[in-house]
């Protein structure tokens, strides 16, 4: 598949998007309604990236952004009667941005490389083994219930290696930058180990100070 090297970007505050996961977003900014429709007279593509914690003290300036993101497609659109778009994006493949690139338009675009991340576009299924996340799925499941997080577990195991892991990362109640972490990850096994370092994190939390709510 070839992907554009020019791509818009819809910069969201602790929203995530992983490859081979789906999003629905509700759109009602107009400068991210011109955006939405721009990609759907092209090939329906953006961009998600997360704008770092760092504050511009002056408001003219726009939000610097984390390198990684990732490319989605708009799945699903539907115009609401008060002028909202309802889209579902498909998370296809991780980017690197080079550079934002100068436009008249309301919204942001970036000039992206793709090199280092083909291999999320590989379709091969790997089948989930249980024992590599028994723990996971334990503390996963403590950390969600305690935030009122409702997940369908048992639809969640008939799903790819890949796809569980990374649905997980998305949904999770993770801070920003964690989430972050868990995108820049090389590969799943690393991310599988970041989910891991992060979870044992709160469940120190829980059992030493009782503080996770």
């Amino acid at each position: 598949m070839n992907f554009p090297k020019i791509i818009p970007i819809f910069p969201l505050s602790n929203f995530i998007i992983f490859p081979k996961t789906a999003v629905p977003l509700n759109i009602f900014e107009p400068r991210y309604l011109e955006m939405i429709n721009d990609s759907m007279k092209a090939e329906k593509f953006i961009g998600m990236v997360q704008p770092k914690t760092i504050k511009n003290f002056d408001n003219t300036k726009l939000p610097v952004l984390h390198k990684i993101g990732c490319l989605g497609k708009i799945n699903s659109f539907k115009k609401t009667d008060d002028g909202r778009y309802l889209i579902e994006l498909k998370g296809l493949i991780r980017f690197e941005i080079i550079n934002e690139v100068t436009n008249n338009k309301k919204y942001r675009e970036v000039k992206v490389n793709f090199d280092n991340y083909f291999h999320d576009l590989d379709e091969k299924k790997e089948d989930l083994k249980f024992s590599d996340l028994e723990l996971i799925f334990k503390d996963f499941k403590t950390l969600f219930e305690r935030r009122g997080f409702i997940i369908n577990w048992k639809a969640l195991e008939k799903q790819s290696l890949d796809e569980t892991i990374n649905a997980l990362a998305m949904t999770s109640p993770f801070s920003l930058e964690e989430k972050q972490v868990l995108l820049e990850a090389k590969n799943l096994n690393v991310r599988k180990t970041r989910i891991a370092e992060i979870l044992n994190t709160y469940t120190h939390d829980q059992f030493e100070n009782n503080t996770l709510q």
